[in-house]
Order: structure tokens, then sequence, then C-alpha cells
């Protein structure tokens, strides 16, 4: 079998969970001998050699309805249903903000779609999805697809909310890559060591945190680079930092698992989470993690997990303090490696398009 992985234009210009997702999915993927070729929206793609597409974001769904109405191919989807609504309504910055308040969410991303390609960061939306807009889209393509793989329950659910449509589907959880986080972990955690691994982005909420962490007892180190088009955002929060908040760029998962290692908690308050990859790899790590209470991360973690609210600096202070002080559950480290690994979603990938082909 083979399968065209198609992602957005930006997947290495901008790296972020989805990048490793479909990374380590291909690589597990051709382990069960499956050909991957990972291509993205706006590249020309030879439809013909490929058996079964894979798209992944329902976000950008301009990016998928072109290959869709070419290729006449079975195809499936990978979500990565975000709500980016209270954000964009209530806490985005700039003329942008203004606007987004009098929006649904289906305009707003309709807005942002056309922003892209303003700023030349996409192609022109084909006239199928300047037609239909942007809510019309993604239930167009929902409703063609052979199966939607959702990364949780919770996700699935919300898309029968926010699309009045039941496809078929199976969930496909995220992952971590064994061969890397599965190592002993370092008993002599810092308690003072806090991490937060993520682009620098107005979701991601950094800048509440280091409004958490400001001149406190710990340090808190930043792991990520900007956003695209979140570069005005970094620098606040680069002009808002105390001393006790350190900023490191992006870096290959290989080199991270040093700051895991030494790190007692992991935090990431955003303002919506499917999952947060960089959380799981922290967990599996020996680190107490800190999550925000909107999303699906729920459904991973449940009571293993320290919880906040993204728009409170106090809520999210309180939530690291009790995780600097806690003891870190070993058993639910046992459940990620056994449960949550990239090896484990690229099986049951596998078993999807199976049954897809033999439909």
């Amino acid at each position: 079998m083979k399968v065209a992985f198609i992602a957005r234009s930006s997947l290495y210009q901008s790296k972020g969970g989805d990048t490793i997702q479909i990374q380590q999915t291909a690589r597990c993927l051709e382990q069960l001998n499956t050909l991957v070729d990972i291509r993205l929206a706006d590249e020309k793609i030879n439809y013909r050699e490929y058996d079964l597409l894979h798209f992944f974001n329902l976000a950008r769904p301009s990016d998928i309805l072109p290959h869709i109405s070419r290729s006449n191919k079975p195809f499936v989807v990978t979500p990565l249903l975000i709500d980016y609504s209270e954000f964009d309504k209530l806490y985005r910055k700039g003329f942008a903000g203004k606007v987004f308040r009098h929006l649904s969410s289906g305009q707003i991303e309709y807005a942002k779609t056309m922003a892209r390609w303003i700023k030349r960061q996409q192609s022109l939306p084909g006239f199928s999805y300047l037609f239909r807009g942007h809510t019309k889209s993604v239930k167009h393509i929902i409703k063609n697809a052979s199966m939607i793989l959702p990364n949780s329950e919770m996700e699935y659910r919300q898309l029968i909310q926010s699309y009045s449509v039941s496809p078929l589907y199976s969930i496909i959880p995220n992952g971590i890559d064994e061969h890397l986080f599965t190592g002993p972990v370092n008993e002599q955690k810092d308690k003072n060591m806090i991490l937060c691994v993520a682009r620098i982005e107005g979701l991601k909420n950094q800048i509440n945190l280091i409004s958490a962490l400001n001149h406190s007892r710990f340090n808190l180190f930043l792991i990520g680079n900007a956003a695209l088009n979140q570069t005005n955002y970094y620098i606040q929060c680069k002009k808002e930092a105390a001393e006790n908040i350190h900023f490191i760029d992006h870096l290959p998962q290989k080199e991270l698992i040093n700051y895991y290692q030494k790190a007692k908690v992991h935090v990431l308050p955003s303002w919506f989470e499917t999952c947060g990859l960089s959380t799981l790899e922290a967990a599996a790590s020996g680190c107490n993690v800190v999550i925000t209470d909107r999303g699906y991360a729920s459904e991973y973690f449940k009571s293993h997990a320290f919880y906040c609210d993204p728009p409170s600096p106090s809520s999210i202070r309180q939530a690291i303090e009790k995780a600097s002080e806690s003891n870190v559950p070993a058993s639910f480290r046992e459940k990620i490696i056994k449960d949550y690994t990239w090896h484990n979603a690229a099986k049951k990938t596998y078993e999807a398009y199976q049954k897809i082909i033999k439909e």
C-alpha cells in the first residue's frame, strides 16, 4: 500500500505538534510495509501513485478541497480540531482582534485563510472554498471522507457538535517516540525548574505563564520558536519576562531529553489543546504536568495532571506550585509507554487503512 500524507504548506517552516505527528506516524507505518510520502498542500501531486490520501488539519479546508476534487481517490482526515474562538474573540490583539469579536468561528477561519493568501503564505484558495465558505467546506470534506481519524473521543464529539455530521471514525491516539522517552528517569528532579516546550504564540498562552512566574523562585524555560505571524507576540513575551524566565530556540526531540530529565514540571497553559505532544513526552520522562482545562487533553491525562485556567496567572501559578511539590505517579508513565506511542498510533492507522481498502 502506498499513501500520501498531505499537510499544510508551512509544515517545516513553522514546526509544531503536527510536524512530529506526521513524521513519526509515517516512519512507523513504513515498518508495517506501508509506503508513505509526506507532501505539502501546495505541491503538485501525481495521485495515480497512491492507493489512499491522508489529510491533516480540518481547520484548513482550502488545502484539502482541490486535492479531493482532482484525485478521485479514497481519503481519510486527521482533523486536529482546535477551537480558536475564545482566544480570537477575547484575547487576540490589534485590528484582527477587534474584527474577530464580531464574527462567527467559521467566518474567522475564512478571514485567516484569505489573510494567509494576501501575505503569500499560501496559494489562492480554490473556487470551491471561496464559494462554499469555511464551515460548508469542512462539512463537504467530512461527508466525502472514507473515515475520520480523530485523536480522542472528545474531539470526535466536538466534530459532531460543530458540524452536525456523524462520519465513520477510528480513534488514533497521539504518542511519544518510545526510543527517546522511555529510558530511566532521573530521581533528582529540580522542583524549581519549569519547562514549557511549544511554539511561542498567543494560543499557547506563554504571556500569562510568564506573568504567573515572574520574579518567583521558579526558573522557567520556554523552548520554541515564534510561530508564523507571531513575531510581535514573541517580542512582547521577552519584554515582559523577568530574569528567571529563559528563552531557548526550537530544539530537536533528542536534545529535549536532557531538559525533561532535569525539570520537575512541564506546563502548557494553552487556550485550547488537542493533547500536547510535549506534555506526553514530559510525563513519560518523569515530570509532573500542568495543562489547560480547555480542549481534549483531559481524556489522556485524567487525574494525573494539574489543571489551570488559561486567562488566570494565579490559577497557572497555583497549579505549578502543587505540581512542584507533589510526587510523580509512576503508573501514568507506564500507561503512556504502553498505550501512547507512535508505533501504537501507526498500528491503529494501518488497521483503518486496511478496512477502507477492503471496502
